[in-house]
């Protein structure tokens, strides 16, 4: 496995450095009795699992008390594992501290915006801002890096299990003493704070550092979008540093090892901070159809793509270190359960967009505890049935194709501006009804994923020169050095996209003093914004429709006029489309052509969407939101002169294609997520590697659920 990595390694494009694809599951043998493990080692070996992961929920086991240690259980598991040839990740225990722990330092709790205090019972109720469980953190990280440092069936170790998933905020007494010192130093004096939270505005000003409260919701109003902007900053700041005390013993011990995280949400961690800079590559668990749930897009296979690409986007190529097998359920939710063959797709699917390792969470149920019906390879009565022949046929598919995967970057022709911690968090702060930035991407990489074009999301930090076109939208904080990325991807062919309302608050989240979207994105587009307003989202009724259901206004029983709603539209080709969301009134220079106009109201004939050469490529700029309709019309107007084209043509509703390449292939992968036969007639010429290297050129039929990986000629 690769040393750990550097901020300028952090790119989409990067692989890791590895010769091993790991394929294996969590495996609990706390859960059971010992009589199971040898049974379970050697069906694990059967199946051509390489690894497990073991302990991160085992705190209690591995110290039962303090300064008192036993690895035996665990050393006994690790020993009937290796003799199965499967070797263990091991992980620092600390989402769940003991319970003499959190007995003898209550003030090491989370406690919520309400002022409760978290409980034991659970899992992440320990607060990581904490100097007190800091330290007995680091403790038990040392003690267990000390024990394992000459086991050498231990290969590498994740930290913690899932950071900021059930809860990231704390307000605890130890998180708002670490805030003000956070932010003493990074103000350095408290003149600077109080012009950066605008403390002149509603007397939030303070005297010195101490003063600083935490910014709890409706205190009774809203905070300062500052404020706001550096507790979140804060709170990914006391992330990265949890695990770097971690990091740092486990590196200092044994510097062969491996390390990285297994991310869950998404929230309060930046990753293009110290976050991923301390591990050799990133975890990302994916459960494609809990997330569905939460979501809503009704489609977990593109859900599972969706995060995949995002999650990409921070430093490139990942493992999946819990991977959903079977039926998901905690109390309050579950999942659909994956029909016979969709558990291999579903994986399938998580190499295709990037894995470089996976496992299928879990080995086996749990029979007590908050995820009993928390679906494994293995069933609750011990019997392997189809989830395990999927694992096994999937990990042979794995170890015999590693030479081929291992290696290879994922393709992008579309990118879309991803990944920046801060731009994701200014939205949060003042929102003003309006989607994320992330939300309004999901149009646009839904559209390319129904499509087969290649797509994802990218920092402009990151080698742009890869893409044929890249899209931001509606980042609110803006660097000028990203524009000079953009003018020089642009000048050399490439297209770029802006969205309403990109570059308009600072860095302290104040709304800049100038005509947006500032002066070098002026430049760059040639536009100004002269006025701005809000829209309904597409289908919705209005403000007073909102209120109704909520109870508020008594509203009459007709729909307001479409004048009184201030519908706004404009002409794209010879279409006309109805805004959604926001609506911008610009001003442009000479040299802009305006591809997109209002259609009605007093701005009708003005730009909605404009467009400039800049060298070889083009700039547009957005005056409004993405729809289904103009994403439509704007991949008319611009994919095909920037060279965007489908990976695989003419391909039928249900079919996923992606293509991972390097210098010396290409990778042509095809999951059918539908549970009927589909027929593909426009495949690229190559070789089916999951089909004994069989030739195919056109025609390619795929069953319910089935996989192709067409190596190109």
């Amino acid at each position: 496995m690769s040393a750990s990595s550097s901020k300028t390694d952090l790119s989409v494009w990067r692989t890791i450095k590895t010769d091993r694809f790991l394929v294996g599951a969590p495996h609990y043998p706390e859960h059971v009795d010992e009589s199971y493990w040898e049974r379970d080692a050697k069906r694990m070996a059967e199946a051509g699992f390489n690894i497990v992961r073991l302990g991160e929920f085992a705190w209690h086991l591995f110290e039962p008390k303090l300064g008192t240690f036993d690895f035996d259980l665990f050393d006994r598991a690790i020993e009937v594992l290796a003799r199965h040839c499967i070797d263990t990740i091991m992980c620092t225990p600390t989402a769940t501290p003991p319970r003499w722990l959190t007995v003898a330092h209550p003030e090491t709790l989370r406690v919520d915006g309400n002022g409760r205090k978290m409980s034991h019972g659970s899992r992440q109720h320990a607060d990581t801002a904490s100097p007190v469980f800091r330290e007995h953190s680091k403790r038990i990280t040392k003690a267990m890096a000390e024990h394992y440092r000459d086991n050498p069936h231990v290969v590498g170790w994740q930290t913690d299990n899932e950071l900021n998933t059930s809860m990231p905020e704390s307000f605890s007494a130890a998180t708002l003493s670490e805030f003000q010192l956070f932010l003493a130093d990074k103000y350095g004096t408290i003149d600077k704070l109080n012009f950066a939270w605008g403390g002149d505005f509603w007397a939030t000003a303070y005297d010195d550092f101490s003063q600083v409260v935490l910014p709890i919701e409706f205190g009774p109003t809203f905070p300062s979008p500052g404020h706001l902007q550096d507790y979140h900053r804060f709170l990914a700041f006391a992330t990265a540093r949890f695990q770097h005390d971690q990091v740092e013993i486990l590196r200092a011990t044994k510097a062969e090892w491996f390390i990285f995280h297994n991310l869950g949400g998404l929230r309060d961690i930046d990753f293009r901070g110290q976050f991923s800079t301390d591990l050799d590559f990133v975890g990302y668990d994916i459960y494609p159809m809990l997330y569905d749930e939460f979501q809503r897009i009704g489609n977990h296979a593109k859900v599972q793509a969706l995060h995949l690409d995002i999650c990409r986007g921070f430093s490139g190529n990942y493992i999946v270190p819990e991977q959903q097998s079977g039926f998901g359920s905690q109390p309050g939710f579950c999942t659909l359960t994956p029909e016979p063959g969709e558990m291999r797709r579903m994986a399938m699917s998580s190499v295709a967009r990037g894995a470089d390792g996976l496992m299928f969470f879990r080995w086996r149920p749990a029979h007590f505890g908050a995820e009993i019906y928390w679906m494994g390879v293995i069933d609750h009565d011990d019997v392997p049935r189809h989830r395990y022949d999927e694992a096994k046929q999937f990990a042979t598919e794995m170890t015999a194709l590693k030479d081929k995967i291992l290696g290879t970057y994922v393709r992008m022709d579309v990118g879309i501006a991803g990944s920046d911690f801060d731009n994701q968090e200014a939205h949060k702060t003042y929102s003003i009804g309006l989607p994320s930035p992330q939300d309004d991407a999901v149009q646009l990489h839904q559209y390319c994923y129904d499509r087969g074009i290649a797509c994802g999301f990218i920092h402009p930090e990151d080698d742009l020169s890869r893409l044929k076109l890249l899209y931001v939208p509606h980042w609110v904080m803006w660097k000028d050095e990203w524009t000079e990325k953009l003018e020089a991807f642009a000048r050399d062919g490439g297209t770029v996209i802006i969205g309403a309302r990109t570059g308009t608050r600072d860095e302290n989240n104040h709304v800049i003093r100038e005509a947006a979207p500032g002066s070098s994105l002026t430049r760059l587009t040639g536009v100004k914004v002269e006025d701005f307003g809000r829209l309904a989202a597409p289908g919705a009724k209005g403000l007073f429709d909102v209120m109704s259901r909520s109870g508020g206004l008594v509203i009459p029983p007709n729909r307001p006029a479409e004048s009184h709603r201030r519908v706004r539209r404009f002409t794209i080709g010879n279409r006309e489309i109805e805004a959604a969301h926001f609506y911008e009134d610009l001003a442009v220079t000479d040299d802009v052509e305006a591809v997109a106009t209002w259609s009605n109201r007093y701005a009708e004939g003005q730009p909605m969407a404009t467009l400039r050469r800049v060298g070889k490529g083009r700039v547009l700029y957005l005056g409004t939101y993405l729809t289904p309709e103009l994403t439509d019309a704007l991949a008319d107007k611009t994919f095909a002169e920037a060279g965007i084209a489908p990976l695989a043509g003419d391909l039928p509703d249900g079919v996923e294609v992606t293509m991972r390449q390097n210098d010396d292939r290409q990778l042509l992968f095809l999951q059918n997520y539908l549970d009927q036969r589909a027929e593909l007639r426009e495949v690229p010429a190559g070789i089916n590697l999951l089909d004994n290297g069989k030739a195919v050129s056109g025609a390619l039929s795929l069953e319910a659920y089935g996989c192709a990986i067409i190596e190109l000629r």
